[in-house]
């Protein structure tokens, strides 16, 4: 996950003048991305997911007709917010039934953070120290049944699973625990992938049957060059597809509403995914 001891001199270095204004915000910014072509409409709505450590709060948006594909997104460490409605709304357009979950809700309900993405990050760190690889799976799996009740989600397909942040190793370990369901695989700026750990999120790569793309922060990448050549080896040896990349852009450049938030680097994130959905989860 995010890294305490370089956040803030991360935030120096790649932050842009034109996304603190938007930063500055907080929870109530409305954050304009752009809309797919031939957008579908969509209705949303929020959700309460029992889970058997209780009752999860969640954002739920759908395409208006049909049934289709779902994707579940675990939210960066400012968690449940705005910023990640918008995302999933534009990816609901796009043809996908999502879910946007709190990962905190063992602890508390949704905002999890005061000022979303511009929350100073020792606020939020014991938040995300209260899970671990056992709470994830619990999760992962609770989650992935919840979507496959719903009736909008076509169960013929494979469900994509999305994660940014903290939320990397929790996609790993839902693409694992949940590998009959999970045909796709994205984590963006992704902390903690490999690990000396026996829980490290790549030694779980054997038991996925998913597609990946895992976009790598270039300061992420600058701390642990050697993580992307341990990934790759372990996707090769499993006879998985994974596109794995180090992109010009800071840890955090995906969420629109984040302080080093990278428009062009998000988008070709944004476009890569697309193109591995419409393939493994058509």
């Amino acid at each position: 996950m995010c890294d305490q001891d370089h956040f803030e001199e991360d935030v120096k270095k790649y932050s842009r003048r034109d996304v603190g204004a938007l930063a500055a915000w907080g929870m109530g910014a409305t954050m304009m991305l752009p809309r797919p072509a031939n957008a579908a409409e969509v209705s949303q709505k929020n959700v309460s997911i029992k889970t058997p450590a209780g009752e999860c709060d969640a954002f739920f948006v759908t395409p208006d007709q049909g049934t289709h594909p779902a994707v579940l997104v675990w939210p960066d460490i400012f968690g449940l917010r705005p910023a990640f409605e918008q995302m999933a709304r534009r990816l609901a357009e796009s043809g996908f039934c999502v879910l946007v979950v709190n990962p905190f809700y063992r602890t508390k309900k949704s905002p999890t953070a005061a000022q979303g993405a511009n929350t100073p990050i020792q606020e939020v760190f014991p938040l995300a120290r209260s899970l671990n690889a056992e709470t994830h799976v619990e999760d992962a799996k609770a989650f992935v049944a919840w979507l496959d009740s719903q009736a909008q989600v076509n169960k013929e397909k494979k469900i994509g699973t999305i994660g940014y942040c903290m939320g990397g190793p929790i996609v790993f370990r839902t693409a694992a625990a949940a590998a009959d369901r999970i045909g796709a695989a994205c984590t963006f700026h992704g902390g903690g992938l490999v690990s000396q750990e026996q829980t490290s999120p790549h030694l779980l790569i054997p038991e996925m049957k998913a597609q990946f793309l895992i976009a790598i922060a270039e300061n992420d990448d600058g701390r642990d060059p050697n993580a992307k050549s341990v990934l790759k080896d372990a996707f090769q040896q499993a006879h998985l597809m994974a596109e794995i990349e180090v992109y010009p852009a800071a840890h955090g450049w995906c969420p629109p509403d984040s302080r080093v938030h990278n428009p062009e680097q998000a988008e070709k994130a944004w476009s890569r995914m697309l193109v591995l959905f419409e393939k493994a989860l058509a």
